[in-house]
Formats: structure tokens, sequence, C-alpha cells
């Protein structure tokens, strides 16, 4: 996320409240993602995958499990606060805009979100 930053500097205040994802390859992490949930509200956070490891599919294959975990698990909707860059990443997820973006660290962010209880969906249950 931050290559240039210690691990402290990702460390929030909430993170023992989160539930915490890797994807590994070879015993080696190579995709995180965070998960805060709050009134069947998930946000992710902290979504990042090694830079000699990212455009494989291993981010992708970790996303949908969170989306499909929240699914199941009852959950209205999921968001994330998106880089710029990466919000053609989400939209192939059906995650939008919502807002107008700020700059934090010197980076462009957008609000991404996806209702998951849309007409027509199912929770699996």
């Amino acid at each position: 996320m931050y290559p240039g930053e210690t691990i402290d500097f990702v460390k929030l205040e909430d993170d023992n409240n989160g539930i915490h994802w890797g994807l590994y390859v070879d015993d080696q992490p190579v995709s995180v993602i965070s998960v805060f949930e709050r009134n069947q509200v998930i946000q992710f956070r902290k979504f990042a995958t090694t830079v000699g490891m990212q455009r494989r599919g291993y981010g992708t294959s970790l996303l949908q499990y969170v989306i499909d975990w929240a699914r199941t698990n009852g959950m209205k909707r999921i968001w994330c606060n998106a880089r710029k860059p990466a919000t053609g990443f989400y939209e192939k997820f059906g995650m939008v805009q919502n807002g107008q973006s700020w700059e934090k660290n010197g980076i462009e962010f957008f609000k991404m979100e996806k209702n998951l209880m849309q007409d027509g969906d199912y929770s699996g249950n």
C-alpha cells in the first residue's frame, strides 16, 4: 500500500476489531485485506497485493471472497476508500463512486460502494 513506509504507518486503532485475511502462495503472503463491520455494512481497508505478484488475479480472488462472505453473512453493503487509479478495478465488482474525491498523503481517493442485497440478490441461505 505504502512501500516506503513502516508497518506502523498503516496500523489503525480499531485493527483489533477487524477481520484480516490473506492469500498465500507457496506459504508467502501475496494479498491482504482487512474488513470492519458495523450495522451490517462492511468496510474493507488495507487491501494490497505484493508488487511483483500484481495483475495475476490474487487481489480479485481475495476481494471476491470477501464479497461472497459478506453476502453469506447477511451484510447489506460493502465499501472502501479507493485510490483514483484503482476505481476501474472496483467497478468490475459492481462498485460505484459515491461523492467527491479527496486527497490524503498526496493520493486522490474516492468512496466506492456496492449494495449487496439488491433486487434479485440471494444470500445463499
